[in-house]
């Protein structure tokens, strides 16, 4: 709500994840960014595989008007030439967050959609556009940006709760699972970390030197104002052990768009990443209060 919005948006960097996880790393790299959807409208939360030569980005495609985001996806070639882009899947709630994994030959896709109460695993029927439900993973709380990672014989899933305001940054909680479609089982120490600067999972974990490294947003100054790698010392059924590594933030090369940084996705010699700039609109206010004076009608 209010004047001002976040407007994101995907960009493309030449480089594999792991060599920008310090800070200072993206001021060298040139960024191939997407172009916008449109006025109060972005592109947000890339994921990406590739397939057949063809690099397809999964992104949360929002706009102010309705307040409902969906899943986009967008196809480069070998050059990062954007061929196409597509609805890949849209549903009553609001939709972001499209993690992409794939498990025994099959595509799945984990989005974030705590707004329909629960956190659902879909499986490509016809990849990229068509998904249908495999799975609901049940546990200790609604989940949000739930975020997948196989690592010696488990899966592991690093999610914040969809409670409190606080909370949705700053608790971060584990659970494991012998299959992706579960059964999911909570750790014993959730949430295993509490810290608005380096809880909230945003993007694909790696191993760096033995250790999970997992991307994680610092929202201390505001919501999505950068990135930091949350090293994973210790991962265990019982123990958690973590240590969050410097800010790797928005250089001041992104101008206007570097009011923040929530995303970084690993796709082989290419890492997705968001950026954000605030936008005042006096139009989007509007829209607003035609939206609460319309639920107001409505209650009558």
């Amino acid at each position: 709500m209010g004047i001002v919005k976040d407007i994101w948006r995907v960009g493309l960097v030449r480089a594999p994840m792991a060599s920008l996880l310090g800070p200072g790393a993206l001021e060298a790299q040139a960024v191939l960014w997407i172009p916008g959807p449109g006025p109060l409208r972005f592109f947000a939360d890339p994921f990406g595989l590739w397939r057949d030569g063809k690099l397809f980005v999964f992104v949360e495609t929002y706009d102010y008007r309705d307040r409902v985001g969906a899943i986009d996806v967008l196809t480069f070639d070998g050059d990062l030439t954007l061929l196409e882009q597509k609805p890949a899947l849209k549903a009553p709630w609001h939709l972001s967050y499209p993690f992409i994994v794939e498990d025994r030959g099959e595509t799945y896709m984990l989005p974030e959609a705590h707004k329909s109460g629960r956190l659902t695993l879909y499986r490509a029927e016809r990849f990229p556009d068509r998904w249908a439900p495999a799975a609901t993973i049940e546990l200790d709380q609604v989940a949000i940006d739930a975020t997948p990672f196989f690592h010696e014989g488990l899966w592991w899933l690093f999610y914040t709760p969809a409670t409190t305001k606080l909370e949705k940054v700053a608790a971060l909680h584990v659970a494991h699972a012998p299959r992706l479609t579960g059964p999911w089982t909570p750790h014993p120490g959730n949430p295993v970390r509490f810290d608005p600067g380096s809880s909230r999972p945003g993007g694909t974990p790696l191993v760096v030197d033995g250790a999970v490294v997992l991307p994680v947003q610092d929202c201390r100054r505001t919501y999505g104002g950068a990135s930091r790698p949350l090293r994973i010392t210790v991962l265990t059924p019982e123990r958690f052990e973590a240590e969050a590594g410097e800010a790797v933030g928005p250089p001041a090369g992104f101008g206007a768009w570097a009011a923040g940084m929530h995303t970084l996705s690993g796709v082989g010699e290419v890492t997705l990443i968001d950026a954000k700039r605030r936008q005042v609109s006096p139009h989007s206010l509007a829209l607003d209060a035609a939206r609460r004076l319309a639920r107001l009608t409505t209650r009558r």
